[in-house]
């Protein structure tokens, strides 16, 4: 399937992680025995959720705002977006010294347009339709010369989410699985393209919600299928797979594997009960989806990426 798009190496893969130091954090793998016996197997958990914003999207903004041409730059980025890519952006531009313009629907949690405009982004509100987001970014982008930078489906976004990857790999575990969730496809990609390039033979896995299964569908029927009104707790995963990120799926991603509410809600709450860790509903979805498929997992040794920890405290399931 790659001979439309040129997928980043583990080289370009390596030199985005060198390229984003200033930027990140290394952040921790953390492990649970008492989760390890529930679950019939090792699961070492990589803990975005401490990343900087708050979630492993501060990697791909950073990188490519750190690639554009000194030319590209004058002008600052723009994007659309009502989460973390939002304020990912918004940082990465302020640590590089440019402008950031930031296309949110007027329906975003104050928690995320506070975080924009602490980075120093500047927030253009718009109605909370697709097509109300993508018209006002087109007009921000013409009237200010900003580059677009998308949340997922872009090239230098997903090099830079691979590097969450390629730390998991250089702690020496020898892992049977990696999993991540899956939304607009930007983390799982790059998890994929990482995993496959230094271990072909584990099994890379994704975890998906029922309500917003679009990666699910498009991946069994082979082709890209839109999702038309999902309903999820997990806010991370609502969005469409991104087209480039459906072609790095097909090629090196093994299964997608959904799951319910209630198994979401679930699975968050034994992380908060017995790592005392805050994470968002999106990160739970793929231990909900090992711990629904225990049989599949069992003696496995499991790499869990926990993609993002920005909670609305106020709004807890449980």
């Amino acid at each position: 399937m790659n001979d439309i798009t040129v997928f980043p190496t583990i080289d370009d893969i390596m030199a985005a992680h060198q390229r984003i130091q200033p930027f990140i954090h290394r952040t921790p793998i953390l492990t649970s025995e008492a989760i390890n016996q529930i679950a019939g197997c090792e699961i070492y958990f990589k803990c975005e959720n401490f990343q900087k914003v708050g979630a492993f999207k501060a990697r791909g903004a950073a990188n490519a705002v750190m690639k554009l041409t000194e030319e590209q730059k004058v002008n600052g980025v723009a994007t659309h977006s009502s989460g973390n890519h939002a304020a990912a952006l918004a940082r990465a531009a302020s640590v590089a010294g440019i402008k950031s313009y930031i296309v949110m629907p007027s329906n975003a949690p104050e928690i995320k347009k506070k975080a924009v405009a602490g980075y120093g982004g500047e927030i253009i509100e718009c109605e909370p339709t697709l097509i109300a987001r993508e018209t006002t970014l087109k007009e921000v982008v013409a009237r200010t010369g900003a580059v677009f930078i998308p949340p997922y489906d872009y090239l230098d976004v997903i090099e830079g989410q691979a590097t969450c990857a390629l730390e998991m790999w250089e702690e020496g575990i020898p892992f049977d699985t990696v999993m991540a969730p899956v939304g607009g496809g930007g983390l799982l990609s790059g998890t994929a393209l990482t995993s496959k390039y230094i271990s072909p033979k584990t099994n890379v896995i994704a975890g998906e919600p029922e309500g917003a299964d679009d990666a699910s569908r498009s991946f069994k029927a082979k082709e890209l299928i839109p999702m038309v009104g999902p309903k999820t707790i997990a806010d991370g995963l609502l969005t469409s797979l991104g087209k480039i990120n459906f072609e790095i799926i097909m090629e090196y991603v093994d299964d997608i594997l959904t799951v319910s509410e209630a198994e979401i809600i679930e699975a968050m709450r034994l992380v908060y009960e017995r790592m005392k860790i805050i994470i968002e509903p999106s990160c739970a979805v793929p231990l909900a989806a090992l711990l629904k498929n225990k049989e599949r997992f069992k003696g496995q040794k499991v790499g869990i990426i926990l993609s993002g920890g920005n909670v609305d405290l106020g709004k807890l399931p449980f």
